[in-house]
């Protein structure tokens, strides 16, 4: 065990850029309080039931890794799907610190690894299902994709919720609070998915978060809300053409390793 800490600790060999993003999410996970931004991710409410239906369908019985998996607040909902194994890994230590003492509080079997994500220490073909939320627009894209694939099993599955860097008003937000995120934080756009379809033939799509995002002060919790669902509606009948893509704020990404 001893030797192994040691390993991880070698293999981490963090770039600049990972320790400015370590750096930034020690002293986020520091903070007695939440982002700011958290009042928009309700706009965002159906990627979040996808993505947990997805995993709830794909991870009983299988080998899981969350990928960038901070205080571990969606391991633990995995950790109920009854995996056959579940692991996280995150580059920032107080995460993992709080991420470990939860699971304890909550005794889920959940073992944590404070590792890079962009090279980290576990081993290749180890892993059926992988999923991050918000975790590779932090990394560097090629890397962290062809770790990904590294560590998947073949016929395993990467699933992953991600930013969208194309709607020119979120860009706008974005650059008026620099603050609220790191430095190096690079908003998916269109030549990070054409690398994706390089390491992955097989990959899904799915957009989320215009009108629902517009229209956010007009709704409160998006379960109960009639406008919501509307807004959702229109949402998906948009993005079903490609120009209205742009605009999304967020996707749903699903690729199988052949």
């Amino acid at each position: 065990m001893l030797l192994m800490k040691i390993i991880r600790k070698i293999k981490m060999n963090l770039t600049e850029i990972n320790l400015r993003e370590k750096k930034f999410h020690d002293k986020l996970q520091s903070k007695s309080h939440g982002r700011k931004e958290n009042i928009f991710y309700k706009a965002l409410s159906s990627m979040f039931k996808d993505f947990e239906k997805y995993l709830e369908e794909h991870t009983e019985n299988k080998i899981v890794l969350d990928y960038g998996c901070g205080v571990g607040s969606i391991t633990q909902k995995v950790a109920l799907f009854k995996p056959l194994k579940i692991t996280g890994i995150d580059i920032s230590k107080i995460s993992i610190e709080k991420a470990k003492h939860k699971a304890k509080e909550l005794n889920l079997n959940i073992t944590y690894y404070e590792d890079n994500c962009e090279n980290c220490s576990l081993k290749s073909n180890e892993f059926d299902v992988i999923y991050g939320s918000g975790i590779l627009h932090h990394l560097n894209i090629e890397k962290s994709v062809t770790e990904i694939n590294r560590l998947l099993k073949n016929k395993g599955k990467m699933i992953f919720m991600e930013p969208l860097g194309t709607n020119p008003l979120i860009n706008f937000y974005r650059k008026l609070t620099p603050n609220s995120r790191s430095d190096d934080e690079h908003p998916f756009i269109k030549k990070d998915f054409d690398f994706l379809k390089e390491e992955f033939a097989d990959m899904n799509i799915k957009y989320y978060g215009f009108l629902t995002l517009i229209f956010f002060l007009f709704y409160k919790d998006p379960n109960n809300s009639v406008l919501f669902n509307f807004l959702d509606k229109i949402d998906k009948t948009l993005f079903k053409v490609k120009f209205f893509r742009i605009f999304a704020w967020a996707v749903l990404i699903v690729c199988n390793k052949s």
